[in-house]
């Protein structure tokens, strides 16, 4: 018999939308990260998100959930605005 490749438990639509802005923002915060000069530092970085989002992984509050994606996205954008100095 094969095993099925879908999750266990079927995720209702708001769960899915949820699901995909962390996707969104692991994605965009990789790419950050690609822009940093230094090897270990980009190392250092990427571990560290790894992390961050493995150790969440099992949260499923909502409202827990909303604000690691908001501040998120404010660690982001302060990285961005970092990155951007440090090129001009």
């Amino acid at each position: 018999m094969a095993t099925s490749r879908l999750p266990p438990a079927t995720l209702t639509l708001k769960q899915f939308m949820r699901r995909q802005q962390v996707l969104l923002l692991y994605r965009r915060i990789l790419q950050a990260i690609r822009q940093v000069p230094n090897d270990s530092d980009r190392k250092y970085l990427k571990d560290w998100a790894r992390e961050e989002f493995k150790r969440n992984k099992s949260t499923t509050e909502e409202d827990t959930i909303r604000m690691m994606i908001t501040q998120g996205n404010m660690q982001l954008k302060e990285l961005e605005k970092t990155l951007a100095l440090a090129r001009s």
